[in-house]
């Protein structure tokens, strides 16, 4: 049973041809989240800096990957992309939250993006 407001998964796999994070919860929710996603929405420093002032955009992340995830303690992973990052610790409410929000999120990314003059180009989907 999951306690209030701070659920923890019960399942979370990684499918490397669609670069799909699935993560269910014990609450029942579940989300699928792109690699694209994830990296752009790293909890790193080196994303969203030291407050939001400092906050970086991340752009050219259409086409990332998840190398590996690695279990940091029992309350979060690491994942480590194909672009070097590896910073993010992704605690279980950091992604609880991301799969909550995650409409309004990718909504304000690429509203972000545009008021930045970036562009989001189509992603390659390849089969490993």
């Amino acid at each position: 049973m999951s306690k209030q407001n701070n659920p923890t998964p019960t399942e979370l796999n990684y499918d490397g041809a669609t670069r799909i994070l699935k993560i269910s919860f014990d609450d029942g929710k579940s989300f699928d989240l792109s690699a694209e996603y994830l990296r752009v929405f790293s909890p790193s420093a080196e994303v969203q800096g030291h407050s939001p002032a400092t906050a970086k955009l991340q752009h050219g992340k259409e086409n990332v990957k998840i190398d590996k995830i690695e279990a940091t303690g029992n309350y979060a992973v690491t994942i480590f992309f194909d672009d070097g990052h590896d910073s993010g610790i992704f605690s279980w409410s950091w992604l609880y939250a991301l799969g909550t929000n995650q409409e309004e999120n990718w909504q304000d990314y690429l509203e972000r993006l545009k008021a930045a003059g970036k562009e989001r180009k189509a992603a390659s989907f390849k089969a490993l």
